[in-house]
């Protein structure tokens, strides 16, 4: 019999993402993300998932799914359940955006600002 604990590898560390920023595990998945905001704006509405299936014409199997993060809906989809409770794109990717935020404030940038001749200054902004 072989001992199998010599062939385990310690794992990977994080491989970086984009800008360098780690890929971390406790980073949500975005089909979870739009189920719970989908699940968030249904009950808001009291709406019942067979009402927003039926709606938008996908199966209530498979609408639960999206909402419980187990499925990911197509742009088809997706864009068929937001008009079944009344949101705009802009509104659901308002809601990830807003759910992403971390909670602690994050440190910002000291402002740029610039003298004039008249001593005040001005705010420099890059367009």
């Amino acid at each position: 019999m072989t001992d199998h604990a010599a062939n385990v590898h310690p794992p990977s560390p994080p491989e970086p993402g984009p800008e360098g920023r780690e890929n971390r595990p406790e980073d949500p998945l975005l089909r979870d993300l739009i189920g719970q905001a989908l699940r968030r704006a249904r009950k808001a509405q009291d709406k019942t998932l067979r009402e927003v299936a039926d709606a938008a014409q996908v199966s209530l199997p498979y609408l639960s799914e999206i909402e419980r993060g187990r499925k990911e809906p197509s742009s088809e989809v997706l864009a068929a359940v937001n008009r079944a409770l009344g949101m705009g794109l802009d509104e659901l990717l308002g809601t990830l955006t807003a759910d992403l935020r971390p909670a602690a404030p994050v440190a910002t940038l000291p402002s740029m600002r610039a003298p004039r001749q008249d001593g005040s200054s001005a705010m420099l902004l890059a367009a």
